[in-house]
């Protein structure tokens, strides 16, 4: 973990209301995927609370190595963010937290994001395929404004898409998707919302099948060093646990198990 100052490379709208911008990344090496930074909004918008975002991509640029974070305009913070433009600087601390953990032996993956979740897992799944992994990637959002645009991905990267209004894919949300692969996967991964979580759980559990899911966990963080505790989380298993340094990313089974 570090502070540090990153320049801006790139800032676009990708699509509907979610925004990327791209980094030199001379200040993740090491990072995994799963990891989040600590990105300090300047101007005086809560100058003293940074804004948790998972590390969405690494890449190699003209001058070297560069990172991307994803995120949604939500806020103040975020639409300062996203009002960024090559060559602005934003403070930053990380990389921070306990990222995906894929297993050795692992052969089929399955990956389910939804909403903004998408943004750690296509670094994830553009690891997994470098590794030679077979990886199929679920996307669920209300609308086609909130899923990742398929061309965007590894070509290798089996996806399906769920919205909740039919427009794209299947109708309905990702549990479907995720009952029906479930079998197939050797390891499943996940990133959304916490409802999301508990429902995949509750799949793994009445398919009777013991397959390993890990969930990145979402939270609302003031440090992000597990000082304040603002992201204290309360799983079945372990007792009390901080998000931003026990997680983000927990076993399901230790969640709800």
């Amino acid at each position: 973990m570090r502070r540090f100052t990153a320049e801006v490379i790139e800032s676009v709208r990708l699509y509907g209301d979610t925004h990327l911008l791209w980094f030199d990344a001379l200040d993740v090496a090491g990072a995994t995927p799963g990891q989040f930074l600590m990105a300090y909004i300047g101007e005086a918008v809560d100058p003293l609370l940074g804004r948790a975002m998972s590390i969405h991509r690494l890449r190699e640029g003209e001058r070297g190595p560069e990172f991307a974070i994803l995120f949604d305009v939500v806020g103040r913070g975020t639409r300062w963010l996203a009002g960024r433009r090559p060559g602005d600087m934003v403070e930053m601390v990380g990389p921070l937290g306990r990222g995906f953990g894929p297993m050795e032996r692992v052969q089929r993956t399955l990956l389910v994001g939804g909403g903004i979740g998408s943004a750690p897992l296509v670094w994830l799944a553009d690891e997994l395929v470098a590794q030679g992994r077979e990886v199929t990637l679920i996307l669920g959002g209300r609308t086609p404004a909130q899923i990742f645009p398929a061309e965007r991905l590894h070509p290798s990267v089996e996806l399906v898409v769920t919205t909740e209004d039919g427009a794209l894919g299947e109708r309905g949300r990702v549990t479907t998707p995720f009952a029906r692969l479930l079998p197939w996967c050797d390891q499943a991964f996940a990133c959304g919302p916490d409802p999301m979580f508990e429902a995949l759980w509750n799949v793994v559990r009445d398919s009777g099948l013991r397959k390993p899911v890990q969930g990145l966990m979402e939270a609302r963080m003031a440090c992000g060093i597990g000082i304040c505790y603002s992201c204290a989380v309360f799983p079945k298993r372990g007792g009390v646990k901080l998000v931003c340094h026990d997680g983000p990313m927990f076993e399901l089974q230790d969640l709800y198990g």
